[in-house]
């Protein structure tokens, strides 16, 4: 078992001296919004790395296909994508589910769960759509209850983390807009009130409540761990999207979470946008490593308005990567 010595001396060794000064000169605004603990994850054995899916990379044709179910692609078709290529895991993003946010059928659960064991495949996550940046109370509660109610679905689909926002989302331009330009402390302490609360239902069905960064109110790791501190829940943890960090040097931020992280989306790039430096995955491999961290990496591949998108050849480029990766590393 590393002790929290050893991961900040991994952290410390994995990023430039500069970049980590840097780091430690924003920590403090993390650490400024609560003085409540937030420690890093006690993993027994050693890094263990496994490159796995996040359904999300076939959003078009899993859209088309609950459109037309004759058309696209469904969830069971991208657990069979899973089984050809020796993916371990996949994660079920909530609104490819029929009849999303509602709840779907037990004869569907079932049937989703078999369908993964037969394949060898374990379900890792799910994830919704919520908003808890508005300055709107009742959306704020709507994104709650839509949380409790996958966090129950998550629990008998066997999936031990739901993804959720911070905020905001669609409509809404910016956080601050959505918020109804609010001060940045007073949002902070509305979302973590709601997150604090999803986090106490992941308790009780053993589900943890993973909150990703998005660009949007979460755009830097400093960002994430104030968020967390002042959510102060064993059951609530950060999801690490690496292309999702826009700082100078997003490896650094991402290094600073590692030690924290209960999920991620691997991202091609940096800044998810074609004009955005491509990901280095051996540097970040080796960053994640270097951290700790065992347990699925789900990969999320984005059209990022490439006309030519294609997710199966996508999805296998990023694979690949990340094997020979982890292959060199270990």
């Amino acid at each position: 078992m590393k002790t929290k010595t050893t991961i900040a001396n991994t952290v410390t060794n994995a990023i430039p001296r500069r970049t980590f000064l840097r780091l430690a000169v924003l920590t403090p605004f993390a650490a400024a919004a609560s003085s409540s603990a937030l420690t890093p994850i006690q993993r027994t054995g050693g890094p263990f790395l496994k490159p796995t899916l996040n359904a999300f990379s076939f959003l078009e044709q899993l859209n088309a296909n609950l459109k037309d179910s004759s058309k696209g692609i469904d969830l069971f078709g991208v657990c069979d994508f899973c089984a050809k290529h020796n993916i371990e895991a996949v994660d079920l993003t909530g609104y490819f589910f029929p009849g999303y946010p509602k709840a779907p059928a037990d004869s569907y659960i079932n049937r989703m769960k078999r369908y993964t064991h037969d394949r060898g495949i374990a379900i890792s996550g799910t994830g919704v759509r919520n908003d808890f940046a508005t300055a709107d109370k009742a959306a704020r509660a709507a994104g709650v209850q839509v949380t409790k109610d996958w966090i129950e679905i998550a629990a008998r689909l066997g999936a031990p983390v739901v993804r959720v926002f911070a905020g905001p989302q669609p409509p809404h331009k910016d956080w601050q807009t959505a918020s109804g330009n609010a001060k940045r402390e007073d949002v902070e302490c509305w979302m973590a009130d709601a997150l604090r609360e999803c986090a106490e239902h992941g308790a009780k069905f053993g589900v943890i409540v993973a909150v990703q960064n998005h660009g949007d109110f979460l755009s830097t790791g400093p960002e994430h761990l104030s968020l967390l501190k002042r959510v102060n829940h064993d059951w609530c943890g950060p999801l690490v999207d690496t292309g999702k960090y826009f700082t100078d040097d997003p490896y650094a931020d991402i290094a600073m979470m590692v030690p924290y992280a209960v999920n991620w989306q691997i991202k091609e790039t940096m800044r998810s946008s074609m004009d955005s430096p491509r990901t280095d995955f051996k540097k970040l491999v080796k960053i994640i490593h270097d951290g700790g961290y065992r347990g699925y990496l789900p990969i999320e591949t984005l059209a990022m308005r490439r006309k030519d998108y294609d997710p199966f050849v996508e999805v296998e480029k990023v694979l690949m990567a990340m094997r020979e990766a982890i292959a060199a590393i270990n």
